[in-house]
Parts: structure tokens; sequence; C-alpha cells
């Protein structure tokens, strides 16, 4: 029995990335010329996997990333279930010192194990896993071998410590960059993590960047 493959990326840069501007899951921001070209850098690494599902949140940063991939006529679904936290009213908004604070307060609740509270007018961690677990489920009888997800960083640190069992409060653990790559390896029902927050990839994006910006006779 082949074993499935489950690789799990972040979507590539957007505006709101590099400027330091809350997106969630409320901003259906679209990559900038940097986070193409992690895209691309992406697909010419790993176009020579075999994917047969790919699986996306229902915001076009994630699409977009994975557009090369899905020209290829891949089997692809998308799922609200996979959308980034909802950050409630700081969407959108450059953060203050003073939202900061809270916001860096409000994680360490979330590390001592109070996954239930919220930002105000945004989700917790734990309704977040809860609208995850219809996609995982989705996922697990999924009977692909090779499956890419592209979704977002919050995002894939809750489903991670769904898939790998760990306890939500760990979800900090799971650090995440622009177009990083988890790779995990399903044994029965146990994941094996392979790559964490893997970005060997990206090394040939400047040059696809440049390469965008040629001027073409």
């Amino acid at each position: 029995m082949s074993s499935k493959k489950i690789y799990i990326i972040r979507h590539g840069q957007t505006d709101f990335n590099l400027q330091g501007i809350v997106q969630g899951s409320g901003v259906d921001s679209s990559l900038n010329a940097m986070g193409r070209a992690q895209a691309k850098a992406f697909f010419n690494a790993y176009q020579s996997v075999p994917f047969d599902k790919i699986y996306t949140s229902k915001l076009k940063r994630t699409m977009e990333t994975v557009a090369d991939f899905l020209s290829l006529g891949i089997q692809h679904e998308s799922y609200a279930g996979l959308n980034e936290i909802s950050w409630g009213s700081n969407e959108g908004q450059k953060i203050t010192p003073e939202e900061d604070a809270y916001y860096h307060w409000m994680i360490e609740q979330w590390q001592h194990g109070n996954t239930s509270l919220r930002i105000e007018g945004g989700e917790s961690p734990d309704e977040v896993a809860l609208r995850q677990k219809p996609v995982i489920e989705k996922i697990m009888a999924d009977q692909s071998e090779n499956i890419l997800i592209c979704m977002h960083g919050r995002a894939i640190r809750i489903l991670l410590c769904q898939l790998l069992h760990y306890p939500m409060k760990s979800m900090d653990m799971f650090e995440h960059a622009n177009l990083c790559l988890y790779q995990l390896e399903q044994t029965n029902q146990m994941f094996l993590l392979h790559k964490y927050n893997e970005t060997s990839h990206l090394k040939n994006a400047e040059q696809f960047l440049e390469f965008a910006f040629q001027v073409k006779p």
C-alpha cells in the first residue's frame, strides 16, 4: 500500500505582507511581484512531483500561488475551512503599538492553553480547528498519493497541530515564511514530518523577479 504524502505551503508574498498590514480571512489580496516569483520558483522546484489533488482556501492569494500547477489540469478543490483565521476589526489595518501589544498578549494566552479566546471580532484557534475538521476528513479519505495544500500562516499552524496530534497551545512551534513548505507522510493513521518551514526552493525567486521586470524588445 502506497503512503500518502501531503505538501503544505503558505501562499506567496502580498503587498499587505510587505507593509505589515493584517490580512486574515477578510482581506482577499493578490500576490505581488515577489509573491508571483516565489510561486514560479516553487513550481520549478516541485513540478516533477506527481500531484493528484490540490486543495486551497477560498482566498485568491492561495489559488494564485498554485496557478502553474492548476494549468497542468490537476484536480483542485477550495474550501473556506482552509481560510486564514479571522483577525476581526484589525484586518486591512496597519497595527498600532497598542494593537501589537494586545496581539502578543493574545498569543501568550493561546500558548498557555486558552485557545478558545478570540481577538475582538475575530476567531479563536479552536473555532478555526473546528471548521478545518471537515476538510481534514476529506483529505484523509482522499485516495490520492500526493496532495498539495496551499493556505495561510496561522491556519497552517492549527492544521499541523491537528494532523500531528499536538495540543493547540503548541501551534507557534510551527514557524512559517511566505511560500514555505511543510512535507508530511502518512503511515497508517499517523503523519511523519519530513520538511519544516522549508524555503530552499526560493533561492531562484529573485531571478524570476528580475526576469519579470526586464524590458523586452
